[in-house]
């Protein structure tokens, strides 16, 4: 059993002006299970896993792999394995040597060794390319025989700190699908640490949302994704982002430019209102009920679908625009202004001062003009 806990994890950079890289950070990771911390740069997540390893010293806090303290024991010492964005492969050495590397490190008798090395390099495709050295091999061979030296030393924790992110779309892709097959199969306790939501909400049976150091939101992707804490987490997660709009809530209605809807349990305040790009859809009758009048900026065509970016009629010019999906046949002209069906179950409200969720005690619905809740 090698579950990770981290307990208060604090790490300051020292200098005239320190640096907070991470402050009080609580997290479990159950043993066999994923985790894939998601942010933008500078958030701490690669700290974090640095920390997980021993190559950065904590200020405060412990780190537990296995039900054993770690945090004052070198990397060595540690029973993980990492892979790295840049490959860290022998250039001299051929696939096979640097397979066998770890294990020849630890005196491993030289028929296990053959055989370890073998089994990996069948796991992961690699069996035909073990004469080959690195400078012989594509970017995404050369990933595949990172992760196998990791694995060939059977760690009890894995640590990925963005191993994709020198890889095109299409090897990515691939690339995702390898790890989740790799993990499924062998069940090692792993850290992801990556700034693409796509491998985030992919690969990590949960995801750890990350910003100046500090922990916003862990969970499933799908309920990050839906239900998230606060404004940062939803902005971030979304490809488009969310739509944001301002707002305002006087007794128990919502009002954001054209939109009044019922936000039952609402304190009156300043509010931001939110919605994903396919919480929108065209609604060129007009007849689909809460909808906005916008008009078209541009519109980006994906083949599949079409993301329309308009501003909305009557708001500040200034304002960011809003972004909706559409199928590939509705393709309006800039400054064309179009109708767009708003789906009241997937808007969310944010205070704007304190950018925490609004939890609101009923659904959300369109208010008429004469409504408002006691």
């Amino acid at each position: 059993m090698a579950p990770i806990v981290l307990e208060g994890l604090r790490k300051v950079y020292p200098g005239k002006q320190p640096v907070v890289a991470l402050e009080g950070l609580d997290l479990t990771i159950d043993d066999g299970e994923l985790v894939a911390f998601v942010g933008p740069s500078g958030c701490g997540k690669s700290t974090v896993l640095r920390c997980v390893a021993g190559l950065e010293k904590l200020t405060e806090g412990r780190v537990l792999i296995g039900g054993r303290e770690v945090q004052d024991l070198p990397p060595g010492k540690r029973d993980i394995a990492m892979v790295f964005q840049s490959y860290a492969l022998y250039p001299h050495l051929t696939v096979y040597k640097n397979l066998a590397f770890p294990l020849k490190e630890r005196h491993v008798p030289r028929s296990l060794l053959d055989a370890e090395v073998r089994r990996v390099a069948e796991m992961l495709e690699l069996t035909p390319l073990l004469r080959r050295r690195p400078g012989q091999l594509s970017g995404g061979q050369r990933q595949r025989v990172a992760m196998g030296r990791a694995l060939v030393r059977q760690p009890m924790a894995f640590l990925l700190d963005e191993p994709l992110s020198n890889l095109d779309a299409k090897l990515r892709t691939q690339m995702r699908a390898e790890i989740a097959e790799v993990h499924r199969r062998l069940g090692i306790t792993s850290i992801y640490v990556t700034h693409d939501q796509v491998e985030a909400m992919t690969l990590g049976q949960r995801i750890v949302v990350m910003r100046e150091g500090r922990l916003q939101q862990a969970g499933p992707p799908a309920e990050v994704y839906e239900n998230p804490v606060n404004l940062f987490v939803a902005g971030f997660l979304g490809t488009p982002s969310m739509n944001l709009l301002d707002g305002r809530v006087s007794r128990g209605v919502l009002t954001a430019g054209q939109l009044r809807v019922l936000v039952p349990g609402a304190p009156d305040s300043e509010v931001v209102l939110g919605i994903r790009p396919e919480g929108l859809s065209p609604d060129p009758s007009g007849e689909g009920g809460l909808g906005l009048d916008v008009v078209v900026s541009h519109v980006e065509a994906l083949g599949n679908e079409n993301l329309v970016h308009a501003r909305v009629s009557g708001m500040d010019q200034t304002a960011k625009p809003l972004v909706f999906r559409s199928p590939p046949r509705f393709s309006p002209r800039g400054d064309e202004r179009v109708r767009v069906q708003v789906d009241p179950t997937q808007l969310l409200v944010f205070d704007r001062d304190t950018e925490a969720r609004v939890q609101l005690v009923g659904p959300v619905v369109a208010a008429d003009r004469s409504q408002t809740v006691a």
